[in-house]
């Protein structure tokens, strides 16, 4: 859980002096957003975290209170300074620079306290994992995790802290990397540290971007899928998103888990019958080792912030996949939730429009390409 400090100047800024502008207090940090995201999904979370009992703790917990939710694993540390990251956006809602002062979740966000939610990670359907941790607690929560059978999502943060995985791959069942964190995981756990990314410059045929993103990021993708983790889904901006795994993929422990809401009903009687018979492998197949790409596209926004997009992209796929949606449909619901972020000042929109992400994610779902399969 981590204040955000957003600074977005209302004319271009200048080295060395101040100008004008908006200054915001937001919600913020990697899990805390994906949770709040779920939350307004009709999913329940429980959130393990930890704050400062300063200003910024006691902002960050009056809003987890008053959207009603659990506040039992959040650890309160007296003399401990609340994370906090301070943002610095242009005109167009891009970052320019940002300084993150998170020490806390790494001092105080220890073993000893996610052992305390032993009982409660369990019997989840499904534990996602936030690289701020240390180490040593990423490895606590996977070993939980992992003797329960509970599947893991571990989301990379930011490059420097996406190499945490490297210890805990072999238990991770699922990542959502953007282009560089890709690549950065792949390095991690190569001992060659053989795989790069060269960005497309000036490209405006969405096409031909697919197409050089996957010739660029399929050798580090097929390389994960190798060192064991099932499911990879790699964003890709405004180009969409990549779903890279094995044909017989099967995600959750055991789908009597998984929970219909309101929500994904709704969005269930929308997306169903979306594709053409036969226009993509069964990914339930069991028996084959074909390793399978689809691409995802995404639908144009009208941005305002793009801060949270792909936070609310995991939370929409997260939400989805516990209430009982298939991985592809779950993923479209996740481009939607990330277009409403986009379009939205706060990290996380006030609240999302079921009917609006159903048609949305129709959208991305008949738009939809295989574009490996062997």
């Amino acid at each position: 859980m981590v204040l955000d400090i957003h600074a977005k100047p209302s004319v271009a800024p200048h080295p060395g002096t101040t100008v004008p502008g908006m200054v915001k207090y937001i919600g913020g940090g990697v899990a805390r957003n994906i949770a709040e995201c779920m939350a307004k999904l009709g999913t329940r979370p429980l959130m393990i975290s930890v704050v400062g009992n300063d200003m910024a703790g006691d902002f960050l917990l009056k809003y987890w209170r008053s959207a009603q939710l659990c506040t039992d694993g959040i650890l309160q540390v007296h003399d401990v300074t609340t994370p906090v990251v301070s943002n610095v956006f242009d005109g167009s809602g891009e970052l320019i620079a940002g300084i993150a002062s998170v020490q806390a979740v790494e001092t105080f966000l220890t073993p000893s306290w996610i052992y305390q939610f032993s009982c409660l990670i369990s019997t989840a359907p499904l534990l996602m994992l936030d690289a701020n941790l240390s180490p040593q607690s990423l490895e606590a929560a996977c070993k939980i995790a992992y003797e329960s059978g509970v599947p893991v999502l571990f989301e990379p943060v930011s490059v420097v802290k996406s190499s945490r995985i490297a210890p805990i791959a072999q238990h991770i069942t699922c990542t959502s990397p953007n282009e560089i964190e890709l690549v950065a995981m792949a390095n991690a756990l190569s001992t060659q540290g053989k795989y790069n990314f060269i960005k497309l410059e000036q490209c405006n045929n969405k096409t031909e971007a697919v197409d050089h993103l996957f010739k660029m990021l399929s050798p580090a993708m097929f390389f994960l899928l190798e060192k064991g983790i099932k499911l990879l889904l790699v964003t890709l901006g405004s180009n969409g998103v990549f779903i890279c795994c094995k044909e017989h993929i099967n995600i959750m422990k055991d789908q009597q888990m998984c929970r219909m809401t309101p929500f994904s009903t709704q969005l269930l009687k929308k997306l169903e019958g979306c594709f053409p018979p036969g226009t993509f492998v069964n990914l339930s197949r069991e028996g084959s080792s074909r390793t399978c790409v689809f691409h995802l596209p995404a639908t144009s926004a009208s941005v305002i912030s793009l801060t949270g997009a792909g936070d609310c992209l995991v939370g929409g796929v997260l939400s989805s996949l516990c209430g009982g949606l298939d991985i592809m449909q779950s993923v479209a619901v996740g481009i939607a939730t990330a277009k409403a972020s986009v379009e939205s000042e706060a990290n996380i929109p006030a609240n999302f429009s079921t009917a609006s992400i159903a048609d949305e994610a129709r959208k991305t779902l008949l738009s939809a390409k295989q574009i490996w399969c062997q």
